[in-house]
């Protein structure tokens, strides 16, 4: 279960604002990724909050409002497909974290980031492997990120029903796969995705 002993540390250090980050939507076929950064008042928590994957659709849509409620700050960056094929997915995650940084009304005094790779000149930054199942700030984000992407992949489902958007949230699963070999690629698949799928070069 996320816990606040990283937080606590950075607080113990000075630290006043400090900031979670995590991402949604590197391995899918289609769609954006999604990063958020979150910043808590200090010694907040909320019961509850913890790796998306590990909750169930209606638990992070409750945390998610609770999230917005208690906290100082969150933003959200996007970065759409078009994009993704033309930087690749890595430095396309790191444009999203970077535009949910930007989204905060002030910058953080620390950043604390999912994963084992970020750079950025303008923060003190730690990356931490598994953060979001470690930091309750990292979980918080992930949830921010998690929800806000399969809203918007529910939304583009409607556009394209054929694919199966709101079930599978443009992941690769069968459904997705046979869809693909049926009906071809539509306008929101990340065609260097997708290629090795429908045989292209």
């Amino acid at each position: 279960m996320a816990n606040l002993e990283l937080e606590q540390a950075l607080w113990q250090q000075g630290f006043q604002n400090i900031a979670g980050v995590d991402e949604a939507g590197r391995g899918p076929l289609a769609g954006p990724v999604i990063a958020a950064a979150v910043i808590f008042p200090k010694d907040c928590m909320i019961d509850g909050v913890n790796d998306s994957k590990q909750l169930s659709a209606k638990q992070r849509d409750l945390l998610f409002d609770r999230i917005h409620a208690q906290a100082l700050a969150v933003g959200v960056g996007r970065v759409d497909h078009t994009e993704i094929d033309r930087i690749n997915i890595l430095q396309a995650t790191m444009l999203a974290m970077k535009y949910a940084l930007e989204q905060l009304p002030a910058p953080p005094d620390y950043v604390l980031v999912d994963g084992n790779y970020f750079t950025h000149k303008g923060y003190q930054f730690k990356t931490i492997v598994e953060g979001d199942a470690k930091s309750f700030t990292i979980a918080a984000a992930s949830i921010i990120a998690k929800v806000t992407r399969d809203r918007l992949m529910m939304k583009l489902d409607a556009r394209y029903p054929e694919y199966g958007f709101a079930k599978h949230k443009g992941y690769g699963t069968q459904q997705h796969l046979d869809a693909l070999k049926q009906y071809g690629l539509c306008e929101i698949h990340r065609r260097t995705f997708t290629r090795k799928f429908l045989n292209e070069p």
